[in-house]
């Protein structure tokens, strides 16, 4: 039986407990934190490390998307038209969504890694 893939798991990561399950899970983790990440081994060698690091690396790229939606208005208000304004906040509704939804499925990642096992919702 297939195991149970969660609503929310990347694209490309194979499912836990299938035989590429890690090496998958570690190339879509160093792809979404900065490059200098893959610099430091000890990530390659501890995926759960490298899921804890990410955890974090995506948590704070939506609190800081967050925060500049917030901000916007008041930081670039005298230097942007109204209509360029519209465009940040609506860029930055884009990448939070998108930002959430990364930061969502390194979640996912990081308890597979740890052993979790995901069943369906009912």
């Amino acid at each position: 039986m297939a195991a149970y893939i969660p609503p929310g798991w990347p694209t490309g990561v194979h499912p836990p407990g299938s035989e590429d399950f890690e090496a998958t899970a570690i190339a879509w983790l160093l792809d979404v934190v900065p490059p200098d990440f893959r610099l430091h081994g000890v990530l390659r060698r501890h995926p759960a490390a490298l899921a804890a690091m990410a955890r974090h690396h995506t948590q704070a790229c939506v609190e800081g998307a967050r925060a500049g939606y917030r901000t916007a208005r008041s930081e670039l208000g005298e230097e942007l038209p109204p209509h360029a304004i519209d465009a940040v906040l609506a860029a930055y509704r884009t990448e939070g969504r998108r930002l959430a939804s990364t930061a969502r499925a390194v979640v996912l990642i990081e308890q597979a890694l740890r052993g979790d096992t995901f069943t369906p919702r009912l």
